[in-house]
């Protein structure tokens, strides 16, 4: 007994906390783990369409001011090489410049909805920043183990003001470093039927962020598939304002 004793105050402090973790707290959290001040990243995409044709993208993203400003710049294929997309204001306002016309155009409003170079992913889904907070009330539910991970259980219900493309999310976030690890999306005018799957894996601690270097998006509705890789990672790094600029866009 004396030997279990010291540690008995410390296991009732980390029980109670996590029975006070309310889905607000939980969600800021996540928040927090995703949406860093600034970050670089190279990452692989391979698309995987519904005959089983794949293909498959290289590109590097910068982001700043925690994921309202974002840049990707494609490296390969060819065929994109140098096609580069601006998204401002979580994703509100997007540019995206073709190299072979050498001409920057704005995307209009909708288009944060539409598919990114044709996968699973939207602009809304790569870009939006703050929108688990903004956009949605966050509700606790039964914790669960997810991918074998022990998690807590969010359902996030869009707010009645919100323009975002999901009447819901279903995620599940790891207890121990707040990744989520998996998040169900429903569609926009059907709160019942399930849109797309996200699922993430590998998880790392990089320049002290725990971050998930492997994501596939599912697309059920379409039955196609969209797997994310990334290659390099920095988190805080030095960037100014000037980067995330249309000018920028054609370097």
């Amino acid at each position: 007994m004396k030997k279990i004793l010291p540690f008995f105050p410390l296991l009732m402090v980390q029980l109670i906390s996590a029975q006070t973790m309310t889905g607000d707290k939980i969600i800021q959290k996540v928040n927090d783990v995703l949406n860093v001040e600034s970050s670089y990243s190279k990452s692989e995409m391979t698309i995987t369409t519904s005959s089983g044709k794949l293909r498959t993208f290289v590109s590097e993203s910068w982001s700043m001011k925690n994921g309202e400003k974002n840049l990707v710049r494609y490296i390969s294929p060819r065929r994109v090489k140098d096609q580069a997309i601006l998204m401002l204001n979580n994703a509100d306002d997007i540019w995206a410049y073709f190299p072979r016309t050498q001409r920057v155009r704005k995307l209009a409003t909708h288009a944060k909805k539409q598919k990114m170079q044709g996968s699973d992913f939207s602009y809304e889904d790569m870009g939006s920043g703050d929108a688990f907070i903004n956009d949605y009330t966050c509700k606790r539910l039964d914790d669960e183990e997810k991918n074998g991970q022990d998690c807590y259980t969010l359902e996030m219900v869009k707010k009645p003001e919100s323009d975002i493309s999901y009447s819901r999310l279903v995620m599940w976030v790891v207890k121990d470093n707040f990744v989520p690890v998996a998040i169900q999306y429903f569609e926009e005018d059907n709160p019942s039927r399930l849109k797309k799957e996200l699922v993430s894996s590998d998880i790392r601690v990089i320049d002290g962020i725990p971050t998930a270097m492997e994501f596939v998006m599912y697309n059920r509705t379409d039955n196609t598939q969209t797997s994310m890789k990334i290659l390099d990672v920095h988190y805080n790094i030095e960037i100014s304002d000037s980067f995330f600029t249309e000018r920028n866009l054609k370097k």
